[in-house]
């Protein structure tokens, strides 16, 4: 397509250089798979609001190579706009402008005394998302352009609309279409974002009309409002090279190392970590810097102990896997709702046997630990909500008053806050282990242990190979192609009833592989711990 529609008009709004790339460049865009996942989950959400006003007609033609029909989806909305068809979903309009074609899809067009109102539907969730307040600002560029289009063509815009998923509901029963989702006026944001569109698809067309590349600098851009598909491409082009200031770990809360703090490194070229080295940026980000420049490791005994006093034997090292819809598939789940469907268990009992060798005459006494009793559990793949049976096999697997150990815990307790708020009954146990879960990253993320191949990550998938690097039987990439990642795990569970009798039992096997590893991994990250802090 030569010319605008809303993807690469909003691309324009966030910089002019992500447009001309989406157009002449694509192939140095980097989509990874959790992108690719948003993407399916806002195309089940699409449908979904499609039914949300009643009956409906929808635009849709390919071409005999798959591509959409373009001129046909214009045709086919302005012939059920002249029929008077309450509802048109993917209602298409396209007119020339300069020359130019611009074109958009409206998600919904509804409808109105008076004229048509838009409906753009976003798998976003409002009020809240991921704990941070909706801003729904970043959507009214979109908006806007669709106004301008509709509104060139001969339509009477009488409404702007932003419908999102409601972060609110709670499924209970048959899914309901009117509580799912939240419909935004967003009158005010696009009338303002209306008054700029025609100057900036000006601007844009000539964008796309130039074979000369833009030449921007990095700058809060490329994080806002969303995370530039084309980051990695530009940094390399204004000679940013790894390991440089965006490598550094940014930590958490307002003191963190935040991308703009980079920018505002970057911008004073301080960007290599030997540009680094004279600032004081932070401590734990000191010391990264200091690790990969002098190949040092920076080790503190007394601390790793410290943390190691607060361990009881049996420790029971603790891993979950879980799936994510946008839409709720049980009763009591809200949206994009953390559904634990499995668990890895390592239980390791105190090192309390004696054994005796004898070398150079000298007798020698040493504590032999017991191996680690492995439990797991891996829900039925039958589609249907696997939470209270893994509840009830956790309160047998781990009994009350133990230690208990994650890897950055905050995601195991809230899983398991979650169970205990949905199972009254097993309420008071699943508490009880909750508020006994210790966190294995803490010795990592207080600086008390870092080697530089951790590379500013404390990870566990960046701190096992670090610690262990070479170890075969403690890397992810050895383990079956379909469950490598906790992204893995994620989409291939719910995947799994659809498939052949081989293959399921296959993809069952390598997520209880992934899972298995995840918690060994964290034994084996305890024992090297215990040896660096001299501790038997």
């Amino acid at each position: 397509m030569k010319g605008l529609s809303k993807s690469r008009y909003t691309a324009f709004c966030q910089c002019p250089k992500n447009l001309w790339l989406k157009v002449f460049k694509p192939e140095e865009a980097t989509v990874d798979a959790g992108l690719q996942a948003r993407f399916e989950q806002g195309n089940v959400v699409g449908d979904l609001a499609m039914q949300l006003f009643g009956d409906f007609k929808e635009a849709h033609a390919e071409l005999p190579d798959g591509r959409l029909d373009l001129a046909t989806m214009v045709e086919q909305t302005r012939q059920w706009m002249k029929e008077g068809a309450e509802n048109i979903a993917e209602a298409s309009f396209s007119f020339e402008y300069n020359g130019m074609s611009q074109y958009c899809a409206v998600d919904i067009l509804r409808k109105t005394p008076d004229g048509w109102a838009i409906y753009e539907v976003k798998s976003t969730s409002f009020p809240e998302f991921n704990g941070q307040p909706s801003k729904l600002e970043k959507y009214a560029p979109d908006i806007a352009y669709q106004k301008w289009v509709l509104t060139q063509c001969g339509v009477h815009v009488t409404g702007t609309y932003l419908v999102c998923l409601n972060s609110d509901y709670v499924r209970q029963g048959d899914l309901d279409i009117q509580q799912l989702f939240v419909v935004n006026d967003m009158q005010v944001m696009v009338d303002n974002e209306y008054l700029k569109v025609q100057a900036r698809v000006t601007q844009a067309m000539k964008v796309i009309n130039s074979e000369q590349e833009p030449d921007l600098d990095l700058s809060e851009c490329c994080m806002k409002p969303y995370g530039c598909a084309f980051w990695s491409y530009c940094k390399q082009q204004h000679g940013v090279l790894s390991p440089s200031v965006f490598d550094v770990y940014g930590g958490k809360g307002k003191g963190g190392f935040t991308f703009k703090k980079k920018l505002d490194c970057y911008y004073q070229k301080l960007v290599s970590f030997e540009d680094l080295r004279s600032t004081n940026i932070g401590p734990i980000q000191n010391m990264q810097i200091e690790a990969a420049l002098t190949g040092k490791e920076f080790i503190n005994p007394a601390g790793i102990r410290k943390f190691l006093e607060k361990l009881t034997y049996p420790l029971y090292f603790l891993d979950f896997e879980t799936m994510q819809d946008a839409v709720p598939q049980y009763d009591g789940a809200k949206v994009y709702a953390q559904i634990t469907f499995q668990y890895s268990l390592h239980i390791k009992e105190r090192s309390d046997e004696i054994r005796e060798s004898h070398n150079d005459g000298r007798t020698l006494r040493m504590k032999v630990g017991k191996q680690p009793i492995h439990k797991e559990y891996l829900a039925p793949s039958d589609g249907k909500d696997p939470r209270r049976a893994l509840a009830e096999r956790l309160c047998e697997d781990i009994p009350k008053d133990v230690c208990v150990l994650a890897y950055n815990k905050m995601f195991e307790c809230s899983r398991i806050r979650e169970l205990a708020a949905l199972y009254p009954d097993l309420s008071d146990h699943l508490t009880n282990i909750e508020n006994n879960i210790k966190d294995l990253i803490d010795p990592f993320r207080a600086g008390d242990y870092y080697v530089p191949a951790m590379g500013g990550s404390f990870s566990i998938k960046s701190v096992l190979p670090a610690l262990f690097p070479g170890d075969p039987e403690l890397d992810y990439h050895n383990l079956d192609d379909r469950c490598q990642n906790g992204g893995d795990a994620m989409t291939i569970f719910p995947r799994i009833q659809f498939m052949e009798p081989d293959e399921a039992e296959a993809s069952r096997e390598a997520l209880k592989r992934y899972c298995e590893l995840d918690t060994w991994a964290m034994v084996k990250v305890w024992e090297k711990l215990k040896e660096k802090a001299g501790v038997i």
